[in-house]
């Protein structure tokens, strides 16, 4: 609603991962170099983690934009599955016929493999992406490396993307999936924004959508890396509510009263106080720190 009020083309704070959006900081170019390089290795695994709402996906999305086009891609987004599901759904994405009352391991598994090979024959890579990959059972990892055995003197026919969060470290920490664990090539830990980067990322997402970047004062985006901790979805959910209160309240600017009155409805009061108080209690420590030496270094100046 607040689009044409701001002169907005589009929204600029939707949670779609849409790569036309991604703001590449540091963080997220190093995850970007570490997939790609890691799909070019000779290893069958590459892995992404971070906390929820980190960017993740928007980065695979990014990925899938930069991949040579003589690549395949299966996606596997809701990886809730067991092992036979699993193979029939990596059938699915990769075309493959099958018939249901053949389904076993087995035959799923000849039938990708064949695929595979296929594919090298004519020049095509492929390459298994699985989202939120926290929730699959170690039995299931299992099948995915097998998958991964099929090889030729030099590389992997099949390489796998897995992408979740940090629970996906320590499920590969496991003593059964050792074996899988050593076939990772690259991994890479994307972790929140600074605070400099959160200015950096409304000012490129306002942008993007042709909207001015002074839409938000500099006190309010102070208050917003306090309370969404550098979080991108997170920033984005609060950034469009401050949006619809100010459109709302016929304001120009987002003032930081109105983008916290929008982190309340949206967090929770108690929420938004904890970590406007932590973060006054990181600065008031800083000043605490400087006062001290500022002190030492003046009585030491006297003493000469």
């Amino acid at each position: 609603m607040y689009l044409h009020y701001f002169g907005l083309s589009d929204n600029p704070f939707s949670i779609a991962p849409n790569p036309d959006y991604l703001f590449m900081s540091p963080r997220h170019k190093e995850a970007l170099a570490h997939l790609t390089f890691g799909l070019q290795e000779s290893g069958g695994f590459v892995m992404l983690t971070g906390e929820v709402g980190t960017g993740k996906t928007t980065v695979s999305r990014k990925l899938l934009q930069e991949l040579p086009d003589n690549t395949q891609v299966a996606m596997i987004l809701n990886p809730t599955l067991s092992a036979l599901e699993l193979l029939a759904t990596i059938c699915d994405e990769l075309g493959i016929k099958y018939k249901d009352e053949k389904s076993s391991l087995k035959y799923f598994t000849d039938l990708i493999l064949k695929k595979l090979a296929d594919n090298h024959t004519v020049g095509i890579n492929t390459v298994l992406i699985v989202d939120e990959a926290q929730h699959l059972l170690p039995e299931v990892l299992e099948q995915l490396r097998l998958l991964t055995n099929l090889e030729t003197n030099r590389e992997k026919l099949l390489k796998v993307v897995l992408i979740g969060q940090p629970e996906l470290q320590q499920l590969l920490k496991r003593n059964e999936l050792r074996q899988l664990a050593q076939r990772i090539t690259a991994r890479y830990h994307l972790l929140p924004l600074t605070g400099s980067e959160v200015k950096e990322y409304i000012i490129h997402r306002l942008s993007v959508a042709n909207g001015d970047r002074r839409i938000f004062s500099k006190a309010t985006l102070q208050a917003v890396y306090q309370i969404s901790g550098g979080i991108p979805r997170v920033i984005n959910l609060l950034c469009d509510r401050a949006l619809t209160l100010t459109f709302t309240s016929q304001q120009s600017i987002v003032r930081r009263h109105i983008f916290v009155a929008a982190a309340e409805q949206i967090l929770g009061a108690d929420i938004v106080e904890q970590r406007q108080g932590k973060q006054r209690t990181i600065i008031l420590a800083g000043l605490f720190v400087v006062a001290i030496a500022l002190g030492y270094w003046i009585g030491g100046w006297y003493g000469n």
